[in-house]
């Protein structure tokens, strides 16, 4: 039983998580992206990516948040672990394009490990 809470929490994690990140990014972008680890952030007619990273994780959100609802435990298991990809990917930006190996790992491998973890104990949950 533990086990599947700590499976739920995480799956709440992958849900807020996303979900205050896509809002912050949509109206506070500058601010959002302070904390990604890239600098420095398009600016003028190129901030449209703001919109674009606020939209990407807002999507995350509302799809974890459904099947979470939903009872669908080990789709949503699935998803988070295809999803993992994204903080990889973020991670990897960083890296790339003047952000540092530590902000990589903390910031963004941290993400995709935790979201490794939640999505492997719904996937290995027992079925009721």
């Amino acid at each position: 039983m533990l086990r599947k809470h700590i499976g739920t929490a995480m799956a709440v994690l992958v849900v807020l998580a996303p979900f205050v990140f896509g809002l912050n990014f949509l109206f506070n972008g500058p601010g959002a992206a302070s904390g990604f680890g890239i600098t420095p952030w398009p600016q003028g007619d190129a901030e449209g990516y703001f919109i674009v990273k606020g939209v990407r994780d807002l999507t995350v959100a509302l799809t974890a948040l459904t099947l979470l609802l939903r009872g669908h435990r080990r789709t949503l298991g699935i998803v988070i672990l295809i999803a993992t990809l994204m903080p990889l990917g973020d991670a990897y930006a960083v890296f790339t394009h003047g952000g540092t190996l530590v902000q990589a790992l903390t910031i963004h491998v941290s993400a995709a490990v935790l979201m490794l973890i939640g999505g492997v104990l719904l996937l290995t949950e027992k079925q009721a």
